[in-house]
């Protein structure tokens, strides 16, 4: 203030004319209006004090705008570097826990290798396989090529083992193996699943990057993997079995989440922007070759999008940017398949060239008043299922595609259709395909998740209407919204998440099994939710609070709720988890064990086996030998194979099963007393059942379901070795769960 009057003094000496004026308070005339001569004065100095600063620039007249800049600076790159910390350390300590924890359930360590492969139940155990024939092959190359040219896995059949079982991740890994020079460090196994716990590290990490990029807070990233950790049971398949495909894929999709969440937002800069295009587009590719299903899941998230864009909730050309990732992602996908025609026929596809064409022909479909606009994009969803259904409709009539079994499925399951197909009715009673239990409710809402996720939703859900009803009415977008405005909903990426989770929380309510798509992103939104403070300020914004300024109030709870919340976990669950990893737990299944291992003393190499698809992943996994069917569902020709091969447990002659057996060039057939004297409680869902419904050996008697036929149940009549059982099977091997016989060449007639 000196320097300024000082400044003043000086410019009032060289006034023209300053020297006339007498600045005392006489009152002048200026257009009608009085002034008083001080105040004339008064302006004379300011207008030329206004011309001075527009000739020569003024000088600062303090750092305190640079100090400020540098101090926000600092704070954000401080931030930043926290939250990462964070984040990385909160998926390196899950690894962790995964890693003891499976040591303390298997014992691996102390384990030899063939109990060590047996744990690896279901169809996992197939893909294992497959990573230790890439190591043991003379080079990659070789090894790659035999995989291409398989004909020592099913019998009777030449298949691509790449494509059909989608092998990358296997291929990767291996090639990893042997270029790192781990031969000496550590054993395959370890190796191998110690980059199935670094993706689940990497999942949990894009979780809590998620939840920290709509929240502004990576409080509410701590916060999402907590709950996800208490809820991994339901959360993630990591702990059923280790090399599913689930387990390698949806880590990519939830890193493609998270790059597809920062890019939607409106106020980034270019460079951010380009970044999470560029990671969206390569772990939407990544994601797309590892899981042969993961274009059903891009297809719901499209629709996501779609919703999106109709609505215009989000810029038109960051919509456009993500529908070419999809398309690029399904013609490389389309290739690296091996030309595999279920990417032409996917749904991700034809939802795609459905709103592309609509698009065209509808250029004004954002313009006029309310009602106009939502006839047009009433009209637009119209276009789009019109044109998405009669594009599939004409693929599939050029391209076949082996997808008709699922369609069938979902017909069944619905309701619209019945069945007595042994196959269709047996993939129905797998629990995936259930209704979820209350149980799964109860589980949620003890580790309170499943209140906070319900009361956020809600929240989102009205506030993303009101936006909805704003742009309908003409109000431009705000691409920058104040906290105090209290509007979340006028944020694309959580109005992308509020579809995302409504759409897969709507196929989990369906399919248990779909559980998996879902929670780990309740856990992400309700965090979210709870550590917001817009959304604080939204709900005070209705609530029209005065007594408290509402966004002081906001920023308290936004705090205050998920500190509480993450002391409650921690006293709650923290001592349980170190109760699991200080627990001594067992897992050994010797008649397994002393099965497989009589395979590969007593039976030729060349010996082909046939069983159950359970049991037949286990024998080509610990022995190498050559299987009748694998537990593989997207294959018309396996589910086929592997409906003869059940026959053993139905009411059929010992003439028909020899027939079966050896059209798939059998020369041995395990039956297992678990499926033969099944007594489980659903008794429609038991195998024998489904195969009697299958053969038509059901009688109905006043609602009862009765079995008949004239021949006794094959698996429970080969025991007694009675003629004719004994001219065709000769028993070489049994124990408490098994037993199996060998087909016999010359069939010897006893009586």
């Amino acid at each position: 203030m000196t320097e300024v009057r000082q400044r003043k003094e000086k410019t009032k000496e060289t006034l023209p004319g300053k020297d006339s004026l007498d600045c005392s308070e006489t009152p002048l005339k200026d257009n009608g209006c009085e002034m008083t001569e001080e105040q004339a004065c008064q302006e004379s100095e300011e207008s030329v004090l206004a011309k001075e600063n527009l000739d020569c620039p003024r000088t600062p007249r303090s750092k305190t705008p640079q100090c400020n800049s540098k101090s926000a600076l600092f704070q954000r790159l401080a931030k930043l570097f926290f939250g990462c910390l964070a984040a990385v350390t909160s998926g390196m300590m899950y690894a962790m826990y995964l890693s003891t924890y499976l040591e303390r359930k298997f014992w691996f360590s102390s384990r030899q290798e063939l109990e060590r492969e047996i744990t690896f139940q279901s169809d996992g155990g197939v893909y294992y396989y497959y990573y230790k024939q890439m190591l043991e092959a003379p080079s990659f190359q070789r090894g790659l090529y035999e995989l291409t040219c398989d004909n020592r896995t099913i019998s009777a059949r030449t298949i691509n083992v790449i494509e059909q079982l989608s092998l990358y991740p296997e291929l990767v890994t291996s090639f990893l193996y042997q270029i790192t020079g781990s031969q000496d460090v550590i054993e395959p196994i370890y190796f191998y699943i110690g980059v199935v716990f670094v993706l689940q590290a990497v999942h949990v990490t894009a979780l809590f990057v998620s939840s920290w990029i709509m929240s502004g807070t990576w409080i509410a990233g701590m916060l999402s993997v907590a709950w996800y950790i208490v809820n991994r049971a339901d959360a993630s398949k990591i702990e059923y079995a280790i090399p599913l495909r689930d387990n390698w894929a949806l880590p990519y999709f939830s890193c493609q989440v998270a790059a597809l969440t920062g890019f939607l937002r409106n106020n980034i800069n270019s460079s951010t922007e380009i970044f999470c295009y560029l990671l969206v587009s390569a772990s939407t590719f990544t994601f797309m070759v590892i899981w042969e299903h993961s274009h059903y899941v891009l297809f719901v998230q499209a629709l996501a999008l779609f919703l999106l864009d109709s609505f215009d909730m989000v810029q038109t050309r960051k919509v456009i940017d993500i529908y070419i990732i999809y398309l690029c992602s399904i013609a490389l996908g389309y290739f690296a398949q091996f030309q595999n025609t279920s990417m032409l026929s996917s749904p991700l596809l034809s939802l795609v060239a459905g709103s592309v064409l609509a698009r065209y022909l509808q250029q004004n479909m954002k313009k006029g008043p309310v009602v106009a606009r939502l006839m047009k994009i009433m009209l637009h969803f119209y276009l789009v299922f019109t044109i998405a259904f009669t594009f599939s409709f004409v693929v599939k009539k050029i391209v076949p595609s082996d997808s008709g079994h699922l369609f069938k499925l979902l017909e069944v399951k619905f309701g619209f259709n019945t069945t007595t197909d042994f196959t269709t009715n047996l993939l129905l009673c797998q629990e995936a395909f259930q209704v979820p239990s209350q149980d799964l409710f109860l589980r949620l809402t003890q580790a309170s998740v499943l209140p906070f996720y319900i009361l956020v939703l809600l929240v989102c859900i009205v506030s993303t209407v009101q936006m909805i009803y704003r742009r309908l009415s003409g109000e431009p977008m705000v691409t920058n919204p104040r906290l105090e405005d209290g509007r979340i909903g006028e944020q694309p990426e959580v109005i992308y998440h509020v579809f995302h989770t409504i759409l897969f929380g709507s196929l989990a309510m369906v399919f248990e099994g779909l559980k998996h798509l879902w929670i780990p992103y309740v856990c992400m939104f309700a965090a979210f939710g709870v550590c917001s403070p817009e959304l604080w300020m939204t709900v005070f914004k209705w609530l029209r609070l005065k007594s408290v300024h509402p966004a002081v109030l906001a920023l308290i709870l936004s705090t205050a709720v998920p500190t509480i919340i993450g002391f409650s976990l921690w006293r709650e669950y923290f001592p349980r988890l170190i109760n699991e990893l200080s627990e001594l737990q067992e897992f050994y299944d010797p008649d397994t064990v002393e099965l497989v291992s009589w395979i590969k003393k007593q039976v030729p190499v060349a010996a082909v086996f046939a069983g159950s698809p359970q049991i037949m992943s286990v024998v080509k996994l610990c022995s190498g030998w050559t299987v009748t069917s694998l537990p593989l569902y997207n294959d018309v020709d396996l589910l086929k194979r592997n409906e003869n091969i059940y026959q053993v447990y139905a009411m059929k002659s010992a003439e028909d099963i020899y027939k079966i057996l050896t059209s798939y060039k059998a020369n041995y057939v395990i039956i297992e007393e678990a499926v033969c004297s099944e007594m489980g409680p659903a008794r429609g869902c038991r195998v024998k059942d489904l195969l009697d419904v299958a053969n038509g050996h059901v009688v109905y008697d006043q609602g009862d379901m009765y079995a008949f036929s004239k021949h006794g149940r094959f698996c429970h009549e080969i025991k007694l070795n009675l003629s004719p059982y004994v001219n065709y099977f000769t028993r070489v091997f049994w124990n408490r769960s098994y037993h199996v016989y060998k087909v016999n060449t010359v069939i010897s007639f006893q009586y």
